[in-house]
C-alpha cells in the first residue's frame, strides 16, 4: 500500500477514483512532456541523417540521465542495426546483426528492456566495450516503432549517472523513440534519394569514361576496379570468353597482381554462369558444390561470398562474365546483382570494341614483325602508283632509305634498267591477277642483283583496288650458294662457312652438349621389313627427330646407320645448350610415342630408342681433305655421350645424360640420379642421370613415391647396405611395377650378396661394353 507524505495510509473511498498524483509526479510529468516537445522541435528542422542521429543521442542521453546513448537503425539489405554515431568519445559506426545482443533482442520483440547488470545479461556482447574501452554496467533500450508499429530500429542508454534506470525512463525513452521515428523514415527516406541519385550519375560517369577507352589490358583493369568500389566487394574478377579454346579467361584479378587466369568456359561458378546465362548470387561459397574450393588453397584466399553476372552484347550473345567475391558487410544483395547487371551490360559494348581493337592492333603488330623479319623487300604502292610503305630487306634490296623511296612515283623510281618492273606493275593493275618473275636482273646503287619478283594486286573486300604489292627476294650469288649448301649441312654452318670463305680445315676447342640417339633391335626390324620397308621408317624417323633437334638450335652432325649425332653449341653458342639439347631429347621421346601410336594404328611394330648426353670440352672443325671435308667433333666428350647412350639398355632407359650435363642444366626436370660409372676405356668414376619428363602418370605411375624409395635404395646401395636396398627397390616396385632399373638394382644386390666384391665396396659400377 502506497504511503502519503506523513506516513498514514490514505482513506479508502467507496468510489474507484484516481490516486491524487503528488507534487513530483506533476512534475515528472511536465519534464516528460517538456522533453518530447523539446524532440520534436528540435528534429522537426533537421534534413540529414547524421545529425538527426546526433541530435537523438544527445536528448535520449541527457533525458534518461544516462553516460552514453546510441540509436541503431536496421539495414534490411543486411539484416544489420548501425548507427552512425554515439555520444562521448567513441564516434565510429557499429554494425550488428539484428537478432544478436539486447538490442537485436529489443528489435525482435519490439518490446524495450532494462538491465541493471551487463555482463550478468548472457545476451550482452563484451566486445564492443572492449573495442571502445567502456565499461557498460546498466542499459535501458526501447525499439524505435513507426506509427503503424513497424519497428524501424532501437534506441539504448547507457549507465544512469544516478541511481538506477526505473520504468518511468522506459517509458520516457520509448516516447521519444515514438516522436523521433517520423523524422528518422523521413530523413532515411531523403538519405536514400540522395544517394540513389549520386550513384547513377557517378554511374553515368563512370559508363562514359569506361566505354571511351579502347585499350583491352586497361579496360579490364578499370572495370575490375570500378565492379569492387561499386560493389564493396574484396576483388573482383572479368572473364572474357575465347571461342577457339572454349575458355574464360582474364589478365587481371584484383589483388591477383595481374595474373593471367584460364578455365574452361564450363568449370566452377564462372563457367555455370557462362553456361546457363543466368547470375548466381551465393551467399556462403563452400556450401555450394559448384565451388571449387582448389583457387583457394594454392592462393592462400578465403572465398565467403560470391556474385556472379552473364556478360551480354546487343545482339543476346554471352561474351563473358563478371564476378565479385566477399562484400563487406555480408552477402551481396538483390540491389548489388541489378547494379551490376547494369553495370556489365553498358560496358559490355566497350568490352566487344576494345577486343576487336586489340584484335586488330594485335594483327597489325604481327603483320609488322613479319614484315621486317622477312629476308625479302616488300614494297606497296597506292592506287596512284606512288610508294606508300617499304620495311627494312626492301630499303636493303634497293640500297636507298626511306626519304628517297616512300612518296615517289614508281614509274620514275624503276626507271632506266629497272623499267620492266614498271611494265609488270602496269600489267598487272590491268589484269588484276599477280605476277611472278623468277631469277630477274635489277640494278640498284650501280650494283646489279638477282632476284626474284612477285607483284600482287591489291584489292578490297568490296572488289575496290587499292595498290600494288612488291616482293623482292635476292638471290645473288651468296644466297644461291648457300641455299645449295644448305641441301647437304646445317644452314648455321653454311652461314659460317660463307662468312670464311668456306676453305677452313682447322679446329678449335669448344664445350658442347653432345646427343646420340639409337634405335633399339634395329636389326630386327630390318629382317622384318626388308629393304624398301627400312628405308621408309628411317625417312620417317629421321624428318621428326632432325626437327626435334634443330627447333632446338642443335646442329645434325651425321647419320650413323640407324643412329643419330647432334650437337648443341657449335657452331654458335646460346649460353643454354645444356637445356637445349635436354629439351630436343625429350620432345624425341614424345615426338616418338606419337609415331608409334601412328604405327599401332597401322599394324606396324613401335620403335625404341635410347638417347645419350654429355656435355664437354670437345674439337670441332673441317676435317677431310679439300675434295671432301666433314664439319665434325671429336673428343672425350663425344665418347662418352655415346657410351650413355648405350648404357640406356642396361639401365632400361631411354634418356641419360652425365652429371657434366645435368649440373649446368638451367631448368628444371624430373630426373634421378641411377648409378656412379667407369665407362670402358676410362678410370674415373661419373655420375649418370635418368631424365623422366616425357612420363604421364600412366606409363610412370606415383613418381614422386617411387623416385624417393629409389633414392633411399640407391644410398644403402653404395653403402653396402644390399638387404636394406634390396627393401627400399622392392618397395619402388610396389608403387611402380614397371620400373625395370629397381629391378636391375634388386639383381644386383643379390649378386653382390653371393659374390662380394674384393677389398672395400665404393659403390661404383664399372662397365665391360661400349
Amino acid at each position: 500500500m502506497a504511503a502519503n507524505r506523513n506516513g498514514s495510509p490514505r482513506a479508502r473511498t467507496k468510489s474507484s477514483r484516481r490516486p491524487r498524483e503528488t507534487v513530483a509526479d506533476l512534475r515528472s510529468r511536465l519534464r516528460r512532456s517538456e522533453l518530447l516537445l523539446q524532440c520534436a522541435e528540435r528534429v522537426a528542422s533537421i534534413d540529414s541523417l547524421d545529425d538527426l542521429l546526433a541530435t537523438l543521442v544527445e536528448i535520449v542521453a541527457a533525458g534518461t540521465d544516462a553516460e552514453r546513448g546510441t540509436l541503431l537503425l536496421n539495414d534490411p539489405a543486411t539484416n544489420e542495426l548501425y548507427s552512425r554515431v554515439a555520444q562521448g568519445t567513441f564516434n565510429r559506426e557499429i554494425r550488428l546483426l539484428n537478432n544478436t545482443g539486447i538490442a537485436g533482442a529489443v528489435f525482435q520483440t519490439g518490446r524495450g528492456e532494462i538491465v541493471h547488470e551487463a555482463y550478468a545479461d548472457p545476451r550482452f556482447n563484451r566486445e564492443i566495450d572492449q573495442q571502445t574501452n567502456f565499461t557498460t554496467d546498466s542499459i535501458l533500450c526501447a525499439p524505435v516503432k513507426t506509427g503503424r508499429g513497424e519497428v524501424i530500429g532501437v534506441v539504448q542508454t547507457l549507465n544512469k549517472r544516478s541511481g538506477r534506470f526505473t520504468l518511468e525512463d522506459l517509458e520516457l525513452l520509448e516516447a521519444m523513440a515514438t516522436q523521433a521515428s517520423v523524422a528518422l523514415q523521413s530523413s532515411q527516406f531523403i538519405e536514400r534519394m540522395k544517394k540513389t541519385r549520386q550513384q547513377e550519375m557517378e554511374f553515368l560517369d563512370l559508363v562514359a569514361d569506361i566505354t571511351s577507352s579502347l585499350d583491352l589490358s586497361m579496360l579490364l583493369r578499370r572495370v575490375m576496379s570500378e565492379a569492387t568500389r561499386m560493389l564493396k566487394a574484396d576483388r573482383s574478377t572479368l572473364f572474357l570468353h575465347n571461342e577457339k579454346t572454349k575458355e574464360l579467361w582474364s589478365e587481371v584479378g584484383e589483388g591477383l597482381n595481374a595474373v593471367e587466369i584460364r578455365l574452361p568456359d564450363h568449370v566452377g561458378i564462372a563457367g555455370a554462369v557462362f553456361q546457363s546465362r543466368t547470375t548466381i548470387n551465393i551467399p556462403y561459397a563452400y556450401a555450394d558444390l559448384r565451388f571449387n574450393p582448389a583457387f583457394d588453397k594454392k592462393t592462400g584466399y578465403f572465398t565467403r561470398s560470391i556474385l556472379c553476372v552473364p556478360v551480354i552484347n546487343k545482339n543476346g550473345k554471352v561474351i563473358g562474365v563478371t564476378q565479385s567475391l566477399n562484400k563487406a558487410g555480408g552477402p551481396f544483395t538483390e540491389e548489388d546483382e541489378a547494379r551490376l547487371k547494369a553495370f556489365t551490360a553498358q560496358v559490355s559494348i566497350a568490352l566487344e570494341n576494345a577486343n576487336l581493337f586489340d584484335d586488330v592492333q594485335n594483327m597489325k603488330n604481327y603483320n609488322q614483325s613479319v614484315l621486317e623479319s622477312m629476308s625479302s623487300g616488300v614494297i606497296t604502292l597506292n592506287e596512284e602508283g606512288r610508294i606508300h610503305t617499304c620495311n627494312a630487306a626492301g630499303y636493303r634490296i634497293l640500297r636507298a632509305g626511306e626519304p628517297d623511296v616512300i612518296g615517289h612515283e614508281a614509274n620514275e623510281f624503276f626507271a632506266g634498267p629497272n623499267q620492266w618492273v614498271n611494265d609488270r606493275l602496269a600489267r598487272v593493275v590491268q589484269t588484276k591477277a599477280s605476277d611472278v618473275l623468277m631469277d630477274a636482273e635489277v640494278v640498284f646503287g650501280e650494283e646489279k642483283l638477282n632476284v626474284n619478283v612477285t607483284l600482287q594486286p591489291l584489292i578490297s573486300l568490296k572488289g575496290k583496288p587499292l595498290g600494288t604489292m612488291l616482293m623482292i627476294e635476292d638471290i645473288s650469288s651468296e644466297k644461291r650458294m648457300k641455299s645449295t649448301m644448305s641441301r647437304y649441312m646445317d644452314p648455321g654452318l653454311a652461314d659460317r662457312l660463307l662468312a670464311s670463305g668456306g676453305d677452313i680445315l682447322g679446329g678449335q676447342s669448344v664445350e658442347a652438349t653432345v646427343l646420340f640417339a639409337d634405335i633399339r633391335s634395329f636389326t630386327t626390324l630390318t629382317e622384318e621389313l626388308g629393304a624398301q620397308g627400312t628405308v621408309a621408317l628411317l625417312n620417317e624417323y629421321f624428318s621428326i627427330m632432325v626437327n626435334c633437334i634443330t627447333q632446338e638450335g642443335g646442329m645434325l652432325d651425321k647419320f650413323i646407320g640407324d643412329a643419330i649425332m647432334a650437337e648443341f653449341g657449335i657452331p654458335i653458342p646460346h649460353g643454354d645448350d645444356p637445356d637445349r639439347a635436354m629439351r630436343a631429347a625429350i620432345s624425341m621421346v614424345i615426338e616418338l610415342n606419337a609415331l608409334n601410336q601412328k604405327r599401332q594404328d597401322r599394324g606396324q611394330k613401335p620403335i625404341f630408342i635410347g638417347i645419350g648426353l654429355n656435355t664437354g670440352s670437345v674439337v670441332s672443325g673441317n676435317i677431310g681433305s679439300p675434295k671432301r671435308m666433314d664439319y665434325t667433333v671429336i673428343g672425350d666428350g663425344v665418347n662418352l655421350a655415346s657410351r650413355l647412350e648405350g648404357a640406356c639398355k642396361e639401365y632400361s632407359a631411354q634418356i641419360l645424360c652425365s652429371e657434366n650435363t645435368y649440373k649446368k642444366l638451367k631448368g628444371s626436370y624430373r630426373a634421378r640420379e641411377i648409378d656412379r660409372v667407369v665407362v670402358k676405356g676410362k678410370t674415373e668414376p661419373i655420375g649418370v642421370y635418368e631424365i623422366l619428363d616425357f612420363h604421364t602418370d600412366e606409363t610412370f605411375p606415383n613418381m614422386p613415391e617411387a623416385i624417393n624409395l629409389f633414392r633411399g635404395g640407391l644410398k644403402y646401395y653404395r653403402g653396402g647396405e644390399f638387404d636394406r636396398a634390396i627393401a627400399q627397390f622392392r618397395e619402388a616396385l610396389l608403387l611402380h611395377p614397371g620400373d625395370k632399373l629397381s629391378e636391375t638394382y634388386v639383381g644386383r644386390c643379390e649378386h653382390l650378396k653371393e659374390h662380394p666384391v674384393n677389398g672395400d665396396w665404393d659403390g661404383v659400377w664399372r662397365m665391360t661394353r661400349k
